[in-house]
């Protein structure tokens, strides 16, 4: 498999996802068009999360769960399998908007990259919004990467993945590692990222997209953004440089808002030289990686995954065996 490459899946689309896209355009779009108007809403949703934490979430009986403690946030350890490298490990930063959601939540996603890449993911509960500011999330991020190369573990061996805020996290992430001179991870996944938050207009799929509103997306870019400068390629990652960085591998929906985000993030990567696999699926919504439970196309997106990781490894493999000939 070249890593370099651009994929638009073909498929009869299932009757699930018909079922799931129709249902989100008219509840949680018209939700989230109505209520993301004022501080108040975020502190609310804010306040939900704290509350959804409590709920059961249920996982296969085969999936392990270990809470995780650092200095300024927890997260927990995921394990997909019962046979993993434990040498080897995926940090994983969660979306919801830098407001909302948490380790728990992303589950459905977490415990299948477990089980795709071959090894454990740390799901990390970073510090966000309101209460907390953009740079925290990020020094949360960078600590507990940091952390994992003061337990053992090699660069070569860690990948970092998020999606959609936890994509922007992962893309920032990345930047801020390769600007202080630090070791960079062998890859990095991204699903759904939110990676400009300058403030414009975003015109495409604003009606296509069956679960974001543009304008409320525009809403929170210029609430987190309040006091910074959103050109800044750790706030608008999408404006960074990519040279040096690692193989990427960038999924999104064809009809989600976010999209053409994605589609510059790949070109950016690739004209710094970096190898990018850009997989753009029809009429898929945002971050639909995390209904797999329900999705058979999201099902199938962790085997796109599984290949992408295998031909990073392989690469790797090929690196090894040619500075050892030199």
């Amino acid at each position: 498999m070249h890593l370099d490459r651009d994929v638009a899946p073909e498929y009869p689309l299932s009757w699930q996802a018909r079922a799931l896209t129709g249902l989100m355009r008219h509840t949680l779009k018209p939700a989230s068009h109505l209520f993301l108007r004022h501080a108040l809403a975020l502190t609310a949703a804010s306040q939900l999360g704290e509350l959804v934490r409590l709920l059961p979430a249920a996982t296969p009986d085969h999936v392990s769960l270990v809470p995780a403690a650092f200095s300024a946030c927890g997260g927990e350890w995921v394990r997909g399998r019962d046979t993993l490298d434990e040498h080897k490990v995926v940090l994983y930063l969660h979306g919801g908007g830098y407001f909302s959601c948490s380790p728990r939540t992303h589950r459905p996603i977490t415990w299948r990259l477990s089980a795709v890449a071959g090894r454990p993911v740390l799901a990390l509960d970073y510090r966000q919004g309101p209460v907390h500011k953009l740079a925290d999330s990020l020094s949360d991020s960078l600590e507990a990467y940091d952390c994992l190369l003061g337990r053992g573990y090699e660069p070569e061996d860690m990948i970092i993945a998020g999606d959609s805020a936890g994509g922007h996290l992962t893309l920032a992430t990345l930047l801020a590692l390769r600007d202080r001179g630090l070791p960079l991870p062998s890859a990095a996944l991204c699903l759904s990222p939110w990676a400009d938050l300058t403030d414009f207009p975003r015109h495409a799929n604003r009606w296509q997209d069956p679960m974001l509103p543009a304008g409320r997306v525009r809403w929170l870019a210029r609430r987190w953004t309040d006091g910074l400068d959103p050109r800044d390629p750790l706030v608008s990652p999408v404006l960074g440089d990519f040279t040096g960085l690692p193989p990427l591998m960038i999924v999104t929906g064809s009809t989600e808002v976010l999209r053409d985000e994605a589609r510059r993030v790949a070109e950016r990567a690739r004209d710094g030289g970096v190898p990018v696999t850009y997989e753009e699926w029809p009429r898929m919504p945002h971050v639909f990686p995390i209904l797999a439970d329900v999705l058979p196309e999201a099902r199938l997106a962790f085997r796109h995954m599984a290949m992408f990781l295998a031909a990073v490894a392989g690469l790797e493999e090929l690196a090894a065996e040619d500075e050892a000939a030199a």
